[in-house]
């Protein structure tokens, strides 16, 4: 199934709830429960701008929204500071996949950058083994209800993308499923790390680029034609390539036209990008047109503390802002779990067996 096909009965949020979802981009730095840093932080006597959970949540949605880049950058110091130890990094992993379990998520790839884990002595091999082990724990509580999996981020500003991806690959058959790079993206173009992703072509191995947030077209570009990127890191910026004429004609440009003919997955995250300047708006989000032109989009978190978000209200969002229906939540999610870093038959599996019965379910009672 491909593209939109509107309904006339809305879905409520205890519906979207109730439905499976698929994630493919969500930070596991950007997703700690308040209490948790509150409990983590008086451990190691970290300072905090607010000390209890309530207070904390709101301080770090603030920030966030607050349309400075400084500010939004500080969260993470914080939520990355309490995450240094093995302890740590496991409470945080199964806590992070517990809360996607209770959103209906089926299938997540959950990313962070190991090196940002090691201030407190952890190897690298560590902090993956450490999130691997409360992953593992979380699934097994669930019932397996969940598959989860690991992206392993570089950092584009560092020079440790080569030694990432070698990890990556390293732990491919035990919960890695692929690599990303992040961080600012304006002077730090993804061909600096052009050896890490050749070098993962070779291992026939998977990763997704952060492109075309921060940054424009040429950041794109230079992540498919350059570096070969499988799925692009929101890829927003793709409209600067489309344009609509006054009569409502739409042309595309050879890069637009090039994304959507080779059916690049687009891991766009409409909360966030409003948050840092990307969207203005959820109903002027380029994810409407980009739907309705069917790029393979589809809808993620990006980080869950941040935005004050999860699946499900991005979801109810974008149900909010273009009137969407069940065929097309479904449409979202099927073109996620089409896009995941997974074997084909698993992906199918969890097509086949688990999303499309359950909405099959969901339009036929609606």
């Amino acid at each position: 199934m491909d593209g939109r096909i509107g309904t006339v009965t809305r879905p409520t949020l205890e519906e979207v709830r109730r439905a499976p979802k698929v994630v493919l981009h969500d930070h596991l730095d950007g997703g700690l429960r308040p209490a948790t840093i509150v409990e983590l932080a008086r451990e190691i006597g970290h300072q905090l701008p607010a000390d209890d959970a309530e207070s904390l949540g709101r301080w770090f949605a603030e920030a966030a929204d607050s349309g400075s880049l400084e500010r939004y950058l500080e969260t993470f110091d914080h939520t990355v500071a309490v995450m240094q130890t093995h302890d740590a990094l496991v409470r945080v992993a199964r806590e992070f996949v517990e809360d996607l379990v209770a959103d209906g998520v089926v299938y997540a790839e959950v990313r962070y950058a190991p090196e940002q884990h090691v201030e407190s002595g952890l190897t690298l091999d560590e902090v993956v083994a450490a999130v691997q082990e409360g992953f593992d724990a979380a699934v097994a509580a669930a019932g397996g209800r969940i598959v989860v999996r690991q992206l392993l981020t570089a950092m584009r500003h560092a020079a440790r993308s080569m030694e990432i991806a070698e990890l990556a690959i390293s732990w491919r058959d035990r919960g890695v499923a692929g690599f990303d790079i992040a961080g600012a993206e304006a002077g730090y173009p993804p061909t600096r790390h052009l050896d890490a992703f050749e070098y993962l072509q070779r291992e026939n191995s998977h990763f997704t680029i952060h492109a075309g947030e921060a940054f424009g077209l040429p950041s794109i570009w230079q992540a498919i034609q350059w570096c070969g990127a499988d799925r692009l890191g929101h890829g927003v910026r793709i409209i600067d390539d489309i344009t609509v004429a006054d009569d409502g004609q739409v042309t595309l440009g050879r890069l637009a036209a090039y994304v959507r003919d080779q059916r690049i997955p687009l891991e766009m995250c409409p909360s966030s990008n409003i948050q840092t300047g990307a969207a203005e708006s959820m109903a002027t989000h380029p994810i409407g047109l980009l739907t309705q032109l069917r790029f393979r989009v589809t809808v993620n978190t990006d980080n869950r503390l941040m935005s004050s978000t999860s699946m499900t209200d991005e979801m109810v969002a974008l149900v909010e802002a273009f009137d969407y229906g069940w065929e097309d939540l479904r449409w979202f999610t099927i073109n996620a779990m089409k896009s995941a870093f997974l074997p084909f038959d698993e992906r199918l599996a969890i097509i086949d067996e688990v999303i499309k019965p359950a909405y099959e379910e969901l339009i036929s009672g609606s």
